[in-house]
């Protein structure tokens, strides 16, 4: 079983792409901002985290410089899912310094992407 953090800041989302999880197998936590991220993950630390980009308070460019600092978690998988188009995150940000997985534009991804890319992600790293 595999734990996903979702950082999202739409509630409904939020919720919906954690049931998604839920539905498959997976724990999930849903946090809908940068700091009750840091609390979740530091409660227990996920296996992927899900990021929107437009957080409220803190960014989500923010959050992973964050994440980041802390030696435990320079390596965890991050899917950055947003409304922000990949070809403008590559313009705003070094992925690779960051420890982004996969990007998604919201607009064009089903939940099951997401899904699908942690289950990918998840089987990588038992290999």
């Amino acid at each position: 079983m595999t734990h996903v953090l979702i950082v999202e800041a739409d509630r409904l989302l939020g919720n919906n792409i954690a049931a998604a999880f839920t539905l498959r197998g997976h724990s999930a936590t849903f946090t809908p901002d940068a700091q009750a991220a840091i609390n979740a993950a530091d409660a227990k630390t996920p296996d992927v985290i899900i990021l929107d980009l437009m957080l409220a308070g803190r960014s989500g460019i923010e959050f992973l410089y964050e994440l980041r600092s802390y030696p435990d978690w320079q390596t965890l998988p991050v899917i950055v899912y947003s409304n922000l188009a990949p070809a403008n995150l590559i313009l705003e940000c070094d992925i690779s310094q960051l420890g982004i997985e996969q990007v998604f534009h919201k607009p064009t991804t089903k939940i099951s992407d997401l899904v699908a890319e942690v289950e990918r992600l998840a089987a990588k790293s038992k290999v």
